[in-house]
């Protein structure tokens, strides 16, 4: 018998791929669980197997706990922390006590216990060493042969026993996948898990496209040429933003390939996905320019501070700008990661007529200049009180139509309307009253009111929707007491949802 368990082992290990370690601990489980059901009472047993012989030995165990008054709750594999140092003094609560017991026959179980146990243990063994694989491989391409095709998804079989799943979501629209396929796609995850997929790929991620273009472009590889960015409308058109770090070579006509094989062979691995290649340029309007191809752009309008873009086109390519459901504009606007309004001339134009006029009247009223001034002004690219009151003074001498005594005038008035600004909301926060029900709430003391109102929380309504962090800001206020007061607020709103809930329950 002791033969036959090194076999087992050596063949097991030699078909799983599997640790011989882990087939031997199968094993000893597989005989400790054969020796418990031998025995009628509710013993616990250790196996152990000799590695170099085969040889075993098997012992029964008492788990060591407290000293108690009350009874063991199972005697016959329990031991009292007092009995068990009268066999080994420096036995531990939580240790054992092992004594020899007969040994079953590995030749009975082998058909059934033991080959249950290897068969889970194999398994796990298995699993465990998909995801030493590949826990350090995610935000990589893998490629692997269809295995099944279900409502749910596609299960993908990456070879060494590693299976991959692509969920339905994360699949192309519309591609026809079938048994016995090879695909790539993009590792995104991988779980840890007993039972399920346990690495999860994607077929529609914008990483995909970027991997498959590093592996058809040696360029990228070197160094010479760089991926900035990559959008997708997965199956239809995707755009790529790319550079080159070596003058010598032209990045779009490498991507492209000869006679386009290489953006070619990219768009037949996604499913007919077209793909624009953009040239990336550190200038953000003239990026967004070169992400709105194939359509040709007659103006821009950059809006920093909302990070946007009025992007005006002639009218005849209006709607290739779009593009079809706002296609083109859509992933011109991942790409380049700003929010693109694409219209026409004439409505830009227009536009920018409403808002240079509203810009002038406010200029006209606010700083008290006639409308000669107001229109420099909105000419030079002013559009705020704040720009005209804190701009370089020799910035604004350099506008030809004014001279040194208009722009300290202007710049004066500018500073005096942002200090009259300043000094109402400072008078409004001082004179603001806390509403009755804050006042009277509970928890709630007068002083503590006056100064939430000071901060614009007004009534129990302001209190409920603060966070405790924005009450921490209020000087002497603690965490737990901010906790509560908000909890206190909100009272009103959870007896609201109980009506609620209840009128649709009477209902």
């Amino acid at each position: 018998m002791n033969k036959e368990i090194l076999m087992v082992v050596d063949v097991v290990s030699n078909e799983k791929g599997v640790k011989k370690e882990i087939i031997f601990e199968a094993i000893e489980a597989a005989l400790a669980s054969a020796t418990k059901k031998r025995n009628r009472e509710d013993v616990e047993a250790r196996v152990a197997v000799d590695r170099q012989t085969g040889d075993y030995n098997t012992f029964r165990r008492w788990e060591v706990v407290e000293d108690s008054d009350l009874p063991l709750e199972f005697p016959s594999r329990q031991i009292m922390l007092s009995e068990a140092r009268k066999r080994q003094p420096d036995i531990e609560v939580g240790g054992f006590i092992e004594e020899p017991m007969a040994s079953v026959e590995f030749g009975r179980i082998a058909a059934q216990t033991a080959k249950q146990v290897i068969v889970q243990k194999v398994r796990e063994a298995e699993r465990s060493q998909v995801i030493e694989a590949y826990q350090g491989r995610v935000g990589e391409m893998v490629g692997g042969v269809v295995k099944r095709v279900e409502r749910s998804g596609v299960t993908l079989d990456l070879g060494n026993y590693a299976e991959a799943f692509v969920p339905r979501e994360c699949m192309i629209p519309r591609e026809a996948v079938r048994p016995g396929d090879r695909l790539r796609a993009y590792l995104y995850e991988v779980r840890s898990e007993v039972r399920g997929p346990q690495l999860f790929l994607s077929r529609t991620a914008p990483e995909l496209l970027v991997e498959l273009f590093k592996l058809e472009v040696p360029e990228i590889n070197d160094g010479f040429i760089e991926i900035i960015n990559g959008a997708r409308d997965p199956g239809a058109r995707a755009k790529i933003a790319v550079r080159g770090n070596d003058p010598r070579i032209d990045p779009i006509g490498a991507c492209v390939g000869m006679r386009g094989s290489r953006v070619q062979a990219v768009s037949n691995e996604l499913a007919g996905e077209r793909v624009d290649i953009i040239l990336w340029d550190e200038n953000p309007a003239q990026f967004v320019i070169n992400a709105m191809a194939p359509a040709e752009v007659a103006s821009i309008l950059v809006d920093e501070e909302a990070h946007s873009m009025d992007v005006a086109v002639d009218e005849e390519n209006l709607s290739q700008a779009i593009g079809r459901g706002g296609q083109n504009v859509r992933l011109a606007s991942q790409l380049t990661k700003w929010e693109l309004n694409v219209m026409s001339v004439e409505q830009a134009e227009e536009k920018n007529e409403v808002e240079a006029q509203t810009l002038q009247k406010m200029f006209m009223e606010q700083l008290d200049v006639d409308e000669e001034v107001a229109i420099i002004l909105v000419q030079e690219g002013f559009s705020s009180i704040e720009e005209v009151a804190y701009v370089p003074e020799n910035e604004m001498l350099k506008i030809e139509e004014f001279d040194k005594e208009l722009v300290t005038e202007i710049r004066e008035r500018a500073r005096d309307v942002m200090l009259t600004r300043a000094i109402v909301s400072e008078e409004k926060l001082v004179d603001a009253a806390p509403a009755e029900d804050l006042l009277k709430m509970e928890g709630m003391d007068e002083a503590l009111a006056y100064e939430l109102a000071g901060h614009g929380i007004v009534s129990m309504e302001d209190l409920a929707e603060q966070s405790v962090d924005e009450l921490m800001q209020i000087e002497n206020m603690d965490a737990e007491r901010a906790g509560k007061l908000i909890m206190t607020a909100r009272i009103p709103w959870f007896a609201t949802a109980e009506q609620k809930s209840g009128g649709v329950t009477d209902a």
